[in-house]
């Protein structure tokens, strides 16, 4: 078992959801919210041996130029979601502990209304609530309450993908981006041609994203995203304000058109329970709210929530009421019985297929003249070369090659030296 291997383990064992590693410093593991650090500090060279571990080729080509990289991968039979970063003690790693069991809404210990929003044929339903506040987990349960109940093509364009999705009732695609499509713009706008019946976008991150992922609900589809905030009104409105002053009166209208609901979560640890519950906010689009927000007024969807209950709105005040009465909690031990193994031997690598590699470089290079189509073609004919395996140095001083003396080397003089080339 590699060093990184063992570090996943044991941060699982004693049930952390998350590792920090920094070099200089001891090991850092978020234990129920709390950040707790121990061990002796790391060597920045160890901590640049795990992240060449994982990236390979391209993917460490990528972080040189990035500073930073974003990843899904199985450490040690444990599913991660991995940031390689640079800091000012060079190569850092922050991982996220992926939950290992099949993420539904009963194993999570929500409220069963929320099986009611995907009911919904079309609409937006964004989960929003701080980060590490279990937003993927939530909407990859959204899904699988559609998977397991109904016939629909759901697709979902992720980065990187956090939860696969077996297929039950519904055809489901699952799309990376940088390893299946280039962005999300792109595979919005591919989604829309594809037939899908539920659309899931990772994150709106960029107005281009938000503005194509609010087109997409309003032609027909569920579109489930996931955004940064703190309250259900600040979620509405970080997507307006995300747009310049004299389109944001439009946005709005097209979010009270099209909104499904807003559920804004957040995690609270029970001693009594042993583990971190979700407490969740949750706004639905009555013709008050649907007003209130074409408005813009978002300050005063609080006043809606808290007299909304008749129809169906949660606040936090509430929900902690529906949480007090709760007996039937689903524990960590409970779900760890859960057979999985068949699910995530079937993930696919972060590596890139190779014909998703050729179209990458496609776009990188010019298209080719008439002329040497007939070349390219033939160059095709010829047997496919398997690249050297990353244990096999490349020899010194060989042209085209680029020689990394020292695993600890600064990303930046890496990239001096491939520009110098």
């Amino acid at each position: 078992m590699s060093g990184l291997e063992t570090l996943v383990a044991k941060a699982r064992e004693l049930g952390a959801s998350d590792i920090h590693l920094e070099g200089g410093l001891p090991v850092g593991m978020r234990l129920q919210g709390d950040l707790r650090m121990s061990g002796e500090p790391m060597q920045p060279a160890v901590i640049a041996g795990f992240a060449r571990e994982l990236l390979a080729g391209e993917a460490w080509n990528d972080f040189v130029q990035q500073r930073s990289y974003d990843l899904s991968r199985a450490i040690g039979g444990v599913r991660c979601r991995v940031n390689v970063l640079h800091s000012s003690r060079g190569v850092g790693m922050a991982i996220r502990l992926l939950t290992s069991f099949q993420a539904t809404l009963t194993s999570l210990n929500l409220h069963p209304d929320l099986k009611k929003l995907v009911a919904n044929k079309h609409g937006l339903i964004m989960v929003s609530g701080p980060t590490g506040s279990g937003k993927s987990a939530t909407v990859a349960a959204l899904l699988q309450e559609i998977n397991v109940n109904e016939t629909r093509h759901i697709m979902t364009i992720e980065s990187p993908i956090e939860y696969v999705l077996t297929p039950r009732q519904s055809l489901i695609r699952q799309r990376q981006v940088g390893r299946d499509t280039p962005s999300f713009d792109q595979a919005l706008i591919d989604a829309l041609r594809e037939d899908p019946d539920v659309l899931m976008v990772g994150e709106m991150r960029d107005p281009e994203t938000m503005r194509l992922t609010l087109n997409a609900a309003e032609t027909g589809h569920l579109v489930i995203t996931t955004l940064h905030s703190s309250s259900a009104a600040e979620a509405l409105g970080r997507v307006v304000s995300a747009f310049p002053a004299e389109v944001q009166s439009g946005i709005c209208g097209q979010l009270a058109d099209c909104l499904a609901a807003v559920v804004c979560q957040r995690l609270r640890y029970r001693p009594d329970l042993k583990m971190r519950i979700p407490e969740c906010e949750i706004l639905l689009p009555s013709s008050g709210v649907r007003g209130t927000i074409r408005m813009g007024q978002f300050s005063r969807l609080a006043t809606a929530l808290e007299g909304g209950g008749q129809e169906g709105q949660w606040t936090l005040a509430r929900y902690r009421t529906w949480l007090d009465s709760k007996r039937d909690w689903v524990l960590p031990s409970d779900r760890s019985n859960e057979p999985i193994a068949s699910e995530m031997a079937s993930e696919p690598m972060d590596e890139p297929m190779p014909m998703a590699r050729e179209l990458s470089e496609s776009v990188r290079r010019p298209a080719p003249k008439p002329a040497s189509v007939l070349a390219s073609a033939a160059a095709k004919k010829e047997p496919r070369r398997e690249p050297p395996a990353a244990s096999q140095a490349p020899e010194r001083g060989g042209e085209g090659v680029l020689v990394i003396d020292d695993i600890d080397e600064d990303p930046a003089d890496i990239l001096e030296k491939m520009q110098r080339r």
